[in-house]
Formats: structure tokens, C-alpha cells, sequence
């Protein structure tokens, strides 16, 4: 509101400025002009006056300020105090010159050819015939304003800053006694006469709820004591949508609001005022409100209190972590069906060209190559799933057993060393044995997806580097490349199922998506820590910290 009735009296302030010094100007302007007219007449009359005007002109025009111009019935121009007259065109359709000889007077005025400067002409026909023409030359208005431009500018920005402190000073004015007034006790204090009908009802209502709030507050002290233990958060209103009651979990969820007087005071979210309303007109709803990152369920009863009002009971449960669930299902599901459906539609494609007899034979083998890589790619999708699934599920039903990490490190390397060896990468395992208590094949699965994506993601003629080792009592298994390097923002999210930092590369080097999100949950399974560094250009490296033993 202040920004509001501020810009209004600003603006007006600064129209009626603006407006006053525009109207002046030319007021001033125009009065300068019907005096130049006057002068021309005066001159012209006493000139005409002159026996022999010719020999007056002569004597006398080079020292007249104003121009003077002699011109014969004909249009010739006989004398001109500023120009040769010789050298002049005939004046005979001149504005001024035409109406002089048909009126004995005649006037014009005439603009520059850049606006600049305004010249005004009389004429009056002399006894002889001729024509006596009286010219001046003043700025025009668009002159008078480029001349003062500089003077205009600085009025503008002394009328903006007059305006502004008068808007100010104005605004103030009028919103202090607005400002001072207290919603809790309206009729303290002074304010507008216009302002009394709206205080009167503000007060009473004050009045009303206050009254309410104390019966509230009695039937609230009734339940402390049976909900005061209750993990799920319990409001009651009335019929008037007062809350009579909140527990200790809705005060807790609501810290920063408050939990007396209307049910508007309790929340803003609009899906709680939606269901708490519906419950208040008689229906039961159902709704969900986020707050401070968590979800809550909010179950809204009516209870008919009388014929024309419902009382109405609110339950809020937490349901953050199944809906979090539900999400990651329908995001995994999703996923999966994308994932499944890329190899499957490679696989189909080359299938229907081979059989439909498109392919020229020479092409069959290579398509061949193609169906079965993708087929590859297809299980070790399907594996990942299973095995990722299985992990969901709290691991597979394997015992705990010891297994040294340096043995599988060893494994691992044989696994992949063909593999790293044709992208020229070197492959060393460094370090102490440790050994830890788990799942063999779970950990083996790790440490292979780890080691894997060093070498998709590293450089040629970079290296990976596996070391174990035990730090502080708690074993540890390491693996570090020499490739692109994970960015900052991208850090956080690679452990998530089917993230891929560069999804072209992934595309080439055939993964999955899902290895870094089977080492995250492999190491919760072992209750193991995953500590992830990584600069670009540089390399990643990424620590896998048991329990101590």
C-alpha cells in the first residue's frame, strides 16, 4: 500500500510540475511573439509614413536590427538591407507580399528548416505600389527548448526530487495513523473518521474471539493429558472452524504458527484449508500437506454439532517415508521399462531387417554382432535389477562370512584386465590385506563396479588403481583413476539408479546406471561408509570404510 499511494502522489506531483512549467514556457514563448508583431507593425507604420522610402532605406537600413525588403508590384525586389537585391527572386508569391497588395497589409511566419529559429514577416502596400516587407528572426519553441536543454534537464531532475520528497513526506502523512492502529485493541489511539465503522467491527469481532478462546481453552486442558503421548498430530474444531484443540505433534508441526482461534491461524497451505473446510461443511476429506521436507496425510471428520453447524476432527500422519518409496517405484519402474526398452528396440530393428531380407548378406554378421551385444547389454540390465532388488530386500539370504578384500581386488583385476588392457589402461592393486565380515559375492560385485567405471570413465593410457588396507582399526578397499572427473554439481546424484553424468558416453561404453547405486546399497547392507572424491580433468576416487571388526 505504501508503494502504492507513494507512486500516486509522486506521479501527480510530477505531472502538475511538468504541466506548469510546459504551459509557462509557452505562455512566455507567445507573449515574445505578439510583441515581435507589434514591433514589425509599429516600424512598418512609421516607414510607410517616409516621403520617399527608397532614399530613407539607403541611408538608414544597414543599421536596422530587423530586415528590411523593398518590393515593386511586379514581385522585383528593389532594396534588401541584408542581401543584393539583385541577386533575389521575385517575391511576387510570397504569403505576406500577395496579401499585402490586395489587402494593404499582410503577415506570415515561417519555421528553419530544422526548427530551430521562426522568422515573422509584415508587409504593407505604400502609396506607390510597392511593397514594404519587415522581418525578424527569433528562436522557435523547439529552438527555445534545444537552447535551454540543458536548463529543461536540470528542472526535470529538480522537479523529480521535489516530487519524490513531497510523495514521501506526503505518504508518511497519511499512512501514519493507519500504521499506528492495533488489530488487538482498534479503538486505542487515534485514526480517520472513515476508519471508525471498520475499527467498531474489528473490536467486536476481537471481543467475540477472545470469548471463544477461553472456552477453547478450558475443553483443551480436558485432552492434554490423553494426547499429549499421541506420535500423530490431532486437532479439533468447532463448528466456527475454532480450534479447540491441538496436541503436541500439531504444535510441533506447526512451531511458527498458531494453534488457537481459527483454523486459518493453525496453517495457510491451501490443501489443509481445503480439507479442514469440507469436514466443516459436513464431509469427510482427505488431503496431504509438505512441510519442512516431510509429508503428512491429513484426515479430516465431521462430527454434526447441530442442524446448520459440523464440529470436525483432523488427524496428521507422517507418511513421508512411504510416499518417498512409492516414488522410487514409480521412478525405478519407469526407468527400468526406458532402460529395457532401449536394447529390445535395437535388437527388434536389426531382427526385422535380417528377416525381412533388407540386409545384404554381407550385413548379416555384423547386424548378428550388434543383436548380440545388445542382448548382453539387455542381461547385465536385468541382472543389475535382480541384484539391486535383492539388496532392497535386506540382502540375499548368504551368512556373513570373513573375505579379504585383497583377494578380491586380485579377482576383480583378472576379471577386467583384458578389458583394461585394450583401452590401454594399467590396472595395480596396492596396499595391506583386510579382511572384513560379509556377503562375498555382494562385495566382489562392488568392488567390480567400481573398478569397471574407472576404466569406462578414464583417459588413454590412464590407469586404476585398487588399493585395501586398514585406517584407525576400520578396513578399507579404494579405487582411484586417472579420468574425467565427476562435476561438484553431479557428485551428490551419481550413487542414484540410472544417473548418468554424460548419458552419450554411457551410451558408448554400455552401462547400465545402476552400479554406483548397487555399491550404495551394498554398503549399507555391510553398515560400510562410501566416500566419493573427484576433480575434472583429473579423477575420481572412491572409498569404500567398514565397521571395525
Amino acid at each position: 500500500m505504501r508503494k502504492r499511494v507513494f507512486g500516486s502522489i509522486f506521479l501527480t506531483s510530477l505531472v502538475t510540475l511538468l504541466l506548469t512549467t510546459g504551459l509557462l514556457l509557452l505562455a512566455v514563448h507567445a507573449g515574445l511573439t505578439n510583441d515581435m508583431r507589434q514591433r514589425l507593425i509599429t516600424e512598418s507604420s512609421y516607414l510607410s509614413a517616409v516621403d520617399d522610402i527608397r532614399e530613407e532605406l539607403e541611408e538608414c537600413g544597414s543599421v536596422y536590427a530587423d530586415r528590411l525588403t523593398l518590393v515593386a508590384q511586379d514581385g522585383t525586389v528593389l532594396y534588401d538591407n541584408r542581401t543584393n537585391a539583385s541577386e533575389m527572386e521575385n517575391h511576387a508569391v510570397r504569403p505576406e507580399i500577395a496579401a499585402a497588395e490586395k489587402n494593404g497589409t499582410g503577415e506570415d511566419n515561417r519555421l528553419s528548416e530544422t526548427f530551430a529559429e521562426q522568422t515573422f514577416y509584415y508587409a504593407v502596400r505604400l502609396k506607390n505600389g510597392d511593397v514594404l516587407r519587415i522581418s525578424a528572426t527569433a528562436d522557435s519553441v523547439f529552438g527555445a527548448l534545444s537552447n535551454a536543454s540543458p536548463w529543461i534537464v536540470l528542472i526535470i531532475l529538480l522537479a523529480l526530487l521535489v516530487a519524490a520528497l513531497l510523495a514521501g513526506w506526503l505518504t508518511g502523512l497519511f499512512l501514519k495513523p493507519i500504521e499506528a492502529l492495533d488489530l488487538h485493541e482498534p479503538m486505542k489511539g487515534e485514526a480517520y473518521d472513515e476508519l471508525s465503522p471498520l475499527l467498531h467491527r474489528m473490536d467486536k469481532q476481537n471481543r467475540k474471539i477472545q470469548a471463544q478462546m477461553d472456552e477453547l481453552q478450558r475443553r483443551q486442558a480436558e485432552f492434554d493429558d490423553i494426547t499429549a503421548r499421541m506420535d500423530e498430530g490431532l486437532v479439533l474444531f468447532s463448528g466456527k472452524g475454532m480450534i479447540l484443540f491441538a496436541n503436541h505433534a500439531a504444535r510441533a508441526l506447526f512451531p511458527h504458527d498458531s494453534a488457537e482461534g481459527s483454523y486459518l491461524t493453525l496453517c495457510r497451505d491451501a490443501n489443509y484449508i481445503q480439507v479442514v473446510e469440507q469436514a466443516l461443511d459436513g464431509k469427510g476429506a482427505h488431503g496431504k500437506l509438505e512441510r519442512n521436507g516431510r509429508i503428512y496425510e491429513l484426515t479430516a471428520s465431521s462430527v454434526e454439532e447441530n442442524s446448520a453447524w459440523h464440529a470436525a476432527v483432523l488427524l496428521i500422519v507422517d507418511i513421508t517415508e512411504r510416499e518417498r518409496a512409492e516414488q522410487q517405484r514409480q521412478e525405478f519402474t519407469a526407468n527400468v521399462s526406458h532402460e529395457l526398452k532401449t536394447p529390445l528396440t535395437s535388437i527388434m530393428g536389426y531382427a526385422e531387417i535380417i528377416a525381412g531380407g533388407i540386409a545384404k548378406p554381407e550385413d548379416v554378421a555384423p547386424f548378428a554382432g550388434k543383436i548380440r551385444t545388445e542382448a548382453q547389454r539387455l542381461l547385465a540390465l536385468i541382472e543389475d535389477i535382480i541384484h539391486l532388488s535383492r539388496l532392497d530386500e535386506g540382502g540375499e539370504t548368504v551368512a556373513f562370512e570373513p573375505v579379504e578384500l585383497s583377494a578380491l581386488c586380485d579377482t576383480v583385476r583378472d576379471r577386467l584386465q583384458s578389458k583394461a588392457a585394450g583401452k590401454g589402461i594399467a590396472l595395480r592393486i596396492e596396499g595391506e590385506p583386510a579382511a572384513v565380515s560379509g556377503q562375498r559375492r555382494t562385495l566382489e560385485q562392488m568392488i567390480f563396479n567400481l573398478t569397471d567405471n574407472a576404466i569406462n570413465y578414464n583417459k588413454p593410457q590412464g590407469s586404476v588403481t585398487l588399493v585395501t588396507g586398514t585406517e584407525n582399526g576400520r578396513p578399507f578397499v579404494q579405487v582411484a583413476d586417472t579420468g574425467i572427473g565427476i562435476a561438484p554439481a553431479d557428485q551428490q546424484r551419481v550413487f542414484e539408479r540410472f544417473y548418468r553424468v554424460d548419458k552419450s558416453h554411457s551410451k558408448v561404453t554400455g552401462g547400465t546406471g545402476l552400479g554406483l547405486s548397487i555399491v550404495k546399497h551394498g554398503a549399507a547392507l555391510h553398515h560400510a561408509e562410501v566416500e566419493l572424491k573427484s576433480v575434472l580433468g583429473e579423477g575420481t576416487c572412491i572409498t569404500l570404510r567398514f565397521p571395525k571388526e
